[in-house]
């Protein structure tokens, strides 16, 4: 569980660090605004992938009447999240997420997919990383190898420091089973 009290007394101490009085009036509340915004935007690290697994678990196998043969896809795409870059604690932000899957007799609410990105990314995250959780989670809940997950987002890392190039993104994508070999599926998903 995350320490709020631990993470009140230590920006407390970053804000000493860097010269400010954090007894001043504008910084009083600032340790527990904080600890309550990390709260929420690390909702994530209070769970392991397998636990997501078992907290979205809710697939529905009788609304389709899939053989397993079928190559209908399920796309979701622009599934808009974000996360922090863990090796400078820095936004990644403008991030939207597509999956892709091919059913294998069963299908998941598209808004437990939605879910599942929200909550992988809350934590501190790769976005490389953010791509291979969601696809565990995806291919444990729904009995398949054929899922694909690609990601496009904005990392302050990039932008607001260092290199200061505000205008790169970056790109990663994710594909099992059927969509490894197939590039036109890879190519319809990169459209």
């Amino acid at each position: 569980m995350i320490d709020k009290k631990a993470i009140k007394e230590h920006i407390r101490g970053i804000l000493m660090a860097l010269g400010d009085d954090p007894d001043r009036e504008g910084l009083i509340e600032t340790p527990e605004r904080v600890a309550k915004m990390y709260e929420e935007i690390f909702e994530g690290m209070n769970y392991s992938n397998d636990e997501l697994i078992d907290k979205f678990k809710k697939e529905f196998k009788n609304d389709l009447e899939l053989v397993g043969t079928s190559e209908e896809l399920v796309i979701v795409k622009d599934i808009d999240i974000f996360s922090y870059c863990e090796h400078h604690l820095a936004l990644m932000y403008n991030m939207k997420v597509t999956v892709a899957y091919i059913p294998n007799k069963t299908v998941i609410g598209l808004s437990k997919i939605a879910r599942i990105c929200d909550m992988v990314g809350k934590r501190l995250q790769l976005q490389e990383r953010i791509g291979k959780d969601i696809a565990y989670i995806l291919k444990n809940i729904l009995k398949t190898d054929n899922i694909a997950v690609i990601i496009q987002g904005n990392h302050s890392c990039m932008t607001a420091r260092g290199i200061k190039k505000v205008n790169s993104n970056t790109l990663t994508t994710l594909f099992n089973g059927k969509f490894k070999q197939n590039y036109d599926l890879q190519a319809m998903l990169l459209k």
